[in-house]
């Protein structure tokens, strides 16, 4: 039987700028999970989106269907596990369009320089390009560590609420990697406001001992990212910090207007 042109859905319907609006809706509703935890009520998505709750439960109830979203037996919504995998090859694809500008930060400071994600509570690098160096630094792409003993930990960590931070330091624990790793929450709270003040951030011996780290953060990154270079102590000095620092906020700077030249929004 035909269908009549007013009985089109959300799915079929286009918005202004030419997408599906069901589409633009779903992705919104994600995300809006995301800021909220990753887990929330119909009723608080439609306090936070504006939407009607027939329509976000339709939209849910797809999601649900697709493995992206899952239902908790106390009625509310969660994100579901078939988004690991996007996400895992998203970070992949991050770490790829960032080798370049990593490897500008090595031709220019002569260390290795690395890419680092914050994943739920942890650390996650995704990219480093090595120094050329004999004795250099290297760690392992995909290694995840915490963030409290970590130029890349610091760099992130520095934007969010006093409060987030010690919720996170205290799911986390703050093991002691060296003898000179931050230990308690009040220590790595004035820790970010040096981060805020200098705008780097310093792993000075703090997760390995011989090794220090300047990091920055990517502003305005999709996803909450840092870059870095590491190298010994001998040579990541006071007085080469003053000519690195320069360098890494520029990179950072034109990595963020890369990846912004991916988004829809450009």
């Amino acid at each position: 039987m035909p269908t009549s042109s007013a009985s089109t859905t959300d799915s079929a319907r286009s918005s202004a700028n030419g997408g599906v609006q069901s589409l633009e809706r779903a992705f919104d509703l994600l995300e809006r999970m995301a800021d909220a935890g990753g887990e929330v009520g119909l009723s608080e998505l439609s306090a936070s989106s504006g939407l009607p709750l027939p329509t976000i439960h339709r939209l849910m109830r797809t999601l649900v269907a697709c493995g992206y979203v899952r239902q908790q037996p106390n009625r509310r919504y969660a994100l579901g596990p078939r988004l690991i995998r996007l996400g895992e090859s998203a970070s992949r694809l991050l770490g790829t369009w960032a080798r370049p500008y990593l490897a500008r930060l090595v031709e220019e400071t002569g260390e290795t320089a690395n890419m680092a994600l914050l994943d739920g509570d942890e650390i996650v690098y995704v990219a480093q390009v090595p120094s050329k160096h004999s004795m250099r630094m290297f760690t392992e792409v995909g290694r995840r560590v915490l963030p409290h003993s970590t130029g890349v930990g610091k760099a992130l960590l520095a934007s969010f609420p006093a409060e987030e931070v010690r919720a996170l330091l205290h799911r986390t624990g703050m093991p002691a990697a060296t003898e000179k790793t931050i230990t308690t929450p009040d220590g790595f709270i004035a820790a970010l406001e040096d981060v805020r003040r200098q705008g780097y951030a310093i792993d000075d011996n703090e997760q390995e001992i011989g090794v220090r780290c300047l990091a920055v953060s990517v502003p305005d990154s999709p996803t909450a990212a840092a870059i870095s270079i590491s190298g010994p102590a001998g040579r990541v000095t006071e007085a080469a910090t003053d000519k690195i620092v320069p360098v890494l906020q520029q990179v950072a700077a034109e990595l963020s207007e890369a990846l912004a030249s991916q988004s829809p929004a450009s």
